[in-house]
């Protein structure tokens, strides 16, 4: 398989996310060129800020493996990394990870800070990002625009008492 079918894959975790009303992000942790662990956003439906896609597929895939470093492992996700993430990432000694789109908010992997390349770390993964970037922003922004349209919706119900559509 190739960076791109690993990437849909994440994809597909991704309209996961987003059918439980979470940001649609998610990843694949691969070893060996076999997918050994997935996950998808779920911070608010856990009441976890830390259920990120990456969080979650490392977690799962230290578990299968038995060992918190995934040393080999390669993560494939649909939005570039925070920091939390990122930070995971390095400490599970990942040797690569792969993303779709760029978050030019909180981007860790190089939008707006990339430990990825501090030098004075003990651990460097190799990053790629923009494999299939169009598809993962297409389905960020589409989720985002739909959940304005329900607030503005929500907001005039409230202070109309009227459905928008009536």
């Amino acid at each position: 398989m190739t960076d791109m079918d690993f990437m849909r894959l994440a994809l597909a975790e991704a309209q996961k996310a987003a059918a439980l009303g979470e940001v649609p992000v998610g990843a694949v942790v691969v070893l060996d060129g076999e997918v050994i662990a997935s996950g998808f956003n779920q911070p608010i439906s856990r009441h976890d800020p830390s259920a990120h896609a990456e969080m979650l597929a490392l977690r799962a895939a230290a578990e299968k493996l038995g060992n918190y470093r995934l040393p080999g492992c390669e993560l494939f996700v649909t939005l570039e990394p925070c920091i939390m993430c990122a930070g995971a990432m390095m400490h599970a000694r990942l040797a690569r990870v792969v993303f779709a789109a760029p978050d030019p908010k909180t981007g860790a992997a190089g939008s707006v800070i990339n430990p990825f390349e501090e030098r004075r770390l003990n651990h460097h993964t190799e990053v790629l990002g923009g494999v299939l970037a169009e598809e993962a922003a297409q389905m960020l922004s589409g989720f985002f625009s739909r959940r304005r349209e329900e607030q503005k919706a929500a907001r005039q119900t409230a202070t109309t008492g009227e459905s928008p559509c009536a």
